[in-house]
């Protein structure tokens, strides 16, 4: 990882233009030549930048153009021109005056570990399937089906199947995904009947009404509570 802080300046070209005046603005040029110029404020994104892949170019300027006067102008300390490889696009970069510019050897990155996402909430629920129902007995994890696996399968105190579809923030497209599999799998006489609980951290107005008309079930999952931070209540709604 390279960082420069410096005066500069920076046209981009190709399938927009796009230009920022002279100001004081970081950059961060990546292993893989990917450049992005950030500011002290504003929004956390970058205010110009060039994805890989793409080639960088390192240029240290003899000359100067001349002002309007027929004055030499300033020359700068660097350009740096970066082009995409798949396109005409190009980003130069024209550095007056560089306060630092220093590079990093970062390693490799292990990447973002995500607490709370939907594998989670299932690896719980399963774990402690009798949220669900008192008497509940986990048949598997991702059980397959011709049109992809149910997030949990379960049987109920009834000895009767019960396909879970699990989404941290539940919406009609959920409800539309269980409905699917129940009616796949009410075809098999084997299961049948299969009943549908729809479980969320979250469940949209809209989604609820969807859900119940449909004759499923919506279990809210808390999150923290089934870490084992809070009791062991069941909110089934």
């Amino acid at each position: 990882m390279r960082i420069i802080v410096a005066d500069c300046s920076a046209e981009y070209s190709g399938r927009l233009n796009a230009s920022l005046p002279l100001a004081k603005r970081v950059l961060l040029i990546k292993a893989d030549n990917s450049l992005l110029i950030f500011s002290e404020l504003g929004s956390y994104k970058p205010l110009n930048w060039m994805a890989a892949p793409c080639t960088l170019r390192d240029i240290t300027p003899e000359s100067a153009d001349t002002h309007a006067g027929g004055e030499p102008a300033e020359i700068p300390q660097k350009v740096i021109r970066v082009s995409a490889d798949k396109s005409n696009d190009v980003l130069e970069v024209t550095l007056r005056h560089i306060y630092s510019d220093e590079s990093y050897d970062l390693g490799e990155d292990p990447g973002l570990i995500k607490d709370g996402v939907e594998d989670h909430l299932q690896r719980y629920l399963a774990e402690q399937i009798e949220r669900i129902g008192k008497g509940a007995k986990l048949v598997r994890r991702e059980y397959p089906t011709a049109i992809g696996p149910v997030d949990i399968m379960a049987i109920d105190a009834n000895g009767e199947h019960v396909a879970i579809e699990i989404k941290r923030n539940g919406g009609i497209d959920g409800v539309e995904q269980l409905t699917r599999y129940c009616k796949l799998l009410n075809r098999d006489p084997l299961l049948a009947p299969v009943h549908g609980i729809f479980a969320a951290q979250t469940i949209t107005p809209q989604a609820r009404v969807l859900a119940q008309d449909r004759g499923f079930r919506c279990l809210i999952l808390d999150y923290e509570e089934m870490k084992g931070t809070e009791d062991d209540s069941l909110r089934l709604f």
